[in-house]
This record gives C-alpha cells, structure tokens and sequence, in this order.
C-alpha cells in the first residue's frame, strides 16, 4: 500500500532553516506529483509547494515563495522541502501527500487538483 513517510521538522528560531524529507513506498513515486501542505494551531489544512512527477515545475504558496524550495529525488524516492528565513507564522504540522491520479501535463500543480495519500506529518515551531 501507499506509504509517505515525513521526517526533518523541529523547533527552530525566527531567521533559521530546515528541510524536511518524505519518502514514499508502495507505488511508483517517479510517475506521480508531490506536495507539500500544512496546517498550524486552529487553521485549515493549506498547500504550500507541489512539484510535478519529474521535478521540473513547481507551485508555491505565496506566503512561502522565495523562502521555500521543493525538490524531488526519484532514484531515492523522496521529496524535499527547503524552508529558509523561517518565521513564527511557519508553525504548524507539515505533511507530504501524493496526488490522487498520474498526471502529465502539469495540471497537478493546480490548487484544485486532488492529493489523496497521505503521510504522518512532522512538526515545524518556528520561536520568534
């Protein structure tokens, strides 16, 4: 079965840095997009990067975009988050999920598109 395993999140000061890692297993992972998502203390669940099959389109939440970097190895079946100049309002529990459907064109990048397998997430407190 699908398995996405996250791991790299922790506590950190304003301004820091950390990259968090999701591996998958139990399907093929160079075939499907990526995401990851958050959602901090009474918030909804938001997107924050998504990157297509093969690594060479990406989305970003504004609230990220030019801090945060997704990145994807599919000889080690992994997608990366690189967050720089964290800030206070990054807190919050970070999952990686893969899209629901094989997707070619891009069109996985959408904030519509559905990503329906999930990892355990990985917590990210960010201290001003």
């Amino acid at each position: 079965q699908v398995q996405l395993v996250e791991s790299g999140g922790g506590s950190v000061q304003a301004g820091g840095s950390l990259r968090l890692s999701c591996t998958g297993s139990g399907y093929t992972f160079s075939t499907y997009c990526m995401g990851w998502f958050r959602q901090g203390p009474g918030k909804e669940r938001e997107a924050v990067a998504r990157i297509t099959y093969g690594g060479g389109s990406t989305y970003y939440a504004d609230s990220v975009k030019g801090r945060f970097t997704i990145s994807r190895n599919n000889a080690e079946n992994t997608v990366y988050l690189q967050m720089n100049s964290l800030k206070p309002e990054d807190t919050a529990m970070y999952y990686c999920a893969r899209a629901r459907v094989v997707e070619w064109r891009g069109n996985c990048l959408s904030p519509t598109f559905e990503y329906t397998y999930w990892g355990q997430g990985t917590q990210v407190t960010v201290s001003s």
